[in-house]
């Protein structure tokens, strides 16, 4: 008997396990899903809403689907991703010759030609997964000056699928978007300082930022080694648990992923809704932006939806501490990020002068920013002028002894007198943190988040410009709570996280607006 509509998976929530059930039974093949996944692209990327998350497709994606499907019929699945299509951020580098770029959004690498995959790319595809494509971001990873969320020069503005002005943050913004809508079932992004957390938390979907060094940064496009991670962003934290299992490991090529503990934790037997029992979170209070005298506190609907939260935490069986305070936090927001400037100009131009071809000639950062300036119209248009982080990172003079004391105080602030500090302090197992604005701790530290829907802002919320043209807040937008941990804690975090999702289901309690979400699905075969 042939599967009837019924049966098959709704593509705006379909995780990786149901896809993987409907794959098996023969209900559809990995061919029919990009081909939905297309659809679904075409109908709200460029026209509708005009998402614009997504920067472009893979030519190839349909050809790889067949073959993995062959090889399915054949042989079975190579894993859980077998057979999964997936959206890469545009700082992650795939084989020029299958046609995508990698260029962080940016017309000056328009055509460049990268060495290789990104070694989190060659783990998806030898886990069967489909590159399907790439998504916008905001341009070289927001580190290019005050332009807004998720616009880059190559993608324009990306935008949020929950309200027509709202920002989608960044700099993974594309891909936070496009999993939202269920634009494809797994997205990646990479984080330096909340570009997982916070996209995350803006677009109602699941972010898991690894410690530094659980994946390769190999071929991803850099800001700094000492924070730079690359992690899923997905609609549920059983999904994020599969992918982070897949992309996880040592690369020879990223040297700091060799010092990392063994084997790689099988992540997905974390997922226990009992998980949170027994177990003792902090609450670090004076790293919680707030106050009427704070220009970026929190919104106080946001804030009362998350003390709501840490009483579900309490009625899942944890003992929670509030405050439970990091020392280290009001030198943490003060913190000079002299490290990020000084280390982007030294690993940009050490990525760039590996590519095997530049069409623009561009070789270094100086480069980039006087292709900026001789392509104003495609670079520097009205409102979208700014490239005050290149010049600055460009003005420094490399690794001298100030940097050494600040790359120092990072690590002694974020982690020994930080996160560590805290976590020994009250004998805690996580912190937890509202995910907008409280991510730079673990940012410095290199330790990991992992960030869950959390709400909704309310109807009468006031719509809040944050002097560009997108918004934050603005009503019926999503926000995120985040668990943070010590290095390596991803198994016990994605726990706590997962028990929290199934407790509150919140992101199924919302969808996007109307028009932004896709009506193409599945369809069942003759």
């Amino acid at each position: 008997m042939s599967p009837s509509t019924q049966d098959l998976p709704d593509l705006y929530e379909a995780g990786i396990t149901e896809l993987q059930a409907g794959l098996d039974a023969g209900l559809f093949t990995s061919v029919d899903l990009v081909n939905a996944y297309l659809s679904r692209i075409e109908e709200v990327n460029l026209q509708g809403p005009e998402l614009r998350a997504v920067l472009e497709i893979s030519p190839i994606a349909l050809d790889v689907a067949a073959k993995l499907d062959e090889e399915r019929r054949v042989s079975g699945r190579r894993t859980m991703m077998h057979g999964i299509p997936v959206l890469l951020k545009d700082n992650i580098a795939t084989e020029h010759s299958e046609g995508l770029n990698t260029t962080a959004g940016s017309h000056a690498l328009f055509k460049s030609v990268v060495p290789d995959d990104a070694g989190v790319v060659k783990r998806l595809r030898q886990a069967g997964a489909i590159i399907l494509g790439k998504t916008n971001m905001s341009e070289f990873a927001f580190f290019r000056g005050k332009i807004p969320s998720g616009w880059s020069g190559r993608g324009g503005q990306c935008k949020s699928a929950y309200h027509p002005n709202g920002s989608p943050s960044g700099s993974s913004s594309g891909s936070g978007v496009a999993a939202s809508v269920g634009l494809a079932t797994v997205t990646i992004g990479t984080e330096t300082d909340g570009s997982i957390a916070s996209p995350s938390s803006s677009n109602n979907v699941v972010g898991v930022k690894p410690t530094v060094g659980l994946t390769s940064r190999a071929g991803v496009l850099p800001i700094t080694a000492a924070q730079d991670t690359v992690g899923p962003m997905t609609r549920s934290v059983e999904d994020a648990a599969i992918v982070l299992s897949i992309i996880a490991g040592e690369d020879p090529n990223d040297r700091r992923t060799l010092s990392q503990p063994r084997p790689v934790p099988d992540y997905p037997k974390a997922l226990d809704i009992n998980t949170l029992h027994g177990k003792r979170i902090g609450v670090p209070r004076s790293s919680i932006p707030s106050g009427p005298e704070n220009d970026n506190a929190l919104p106080q609907s946001m804030l009362t939806t998350f003390n709501e939260s840490l009483r579900i935490i309490e009625s899942l069986g944890a003992t929670i501490l509030d405050p439970a305070n990091l020392p280290s936090a009001e030198q943490i927001n003060t913190l000079d990020h002299l490290v990020l400037y000084v280390d982007f100009k030294i690993e940009l131009n050490e990525y760039l002068a590996a590519l095997k071809e530049v069409p623009t000639g561009v070789r270094t950062l100086a480069d980039v920013i006087r292709f900026n300036e001789d392509h104003p119209d495609l670079e520097l248009p009205e409102g979208y002028s700014d490239q005050s982080e290149l010049v600055r990172s460009e003005a420094t003079e490399g690794r001298d002894e100030a940097y050494g004391r600040a790359l120092a105080r990072n690590a002694e602030l974020g982690a020994t007198r930080g996160i560590d500090s805290v976590l020994e302090e009250y004998r805690l197992d996580a912190l937890v943190v509202p995910a907008k604005g409280t991510h730079t701790p673990a940012a410095i530290a290199g330790y990991p988040t992992v960030t869950v829907p959390l709400g909704f802002f309310p109807e009468d919320e006031p719509i809040k410009y944050d002097g560009t043209n997108v918004a934050y807040p603005a009503p019926g937008m999503p926000f995120g709570l985040t668990f943070v941990g010590t290095a390596f804690d991803e198994y016990a975090l994605i726990g706590m996280a997962y028990a929290f999702e199934q407790a509150t289901k919140v992101r199924t309690s919302r969808k996007a607006i109307e028009g932004a979400v896709p009506k193409m699905q599945l369809e069942s075969k003759s």
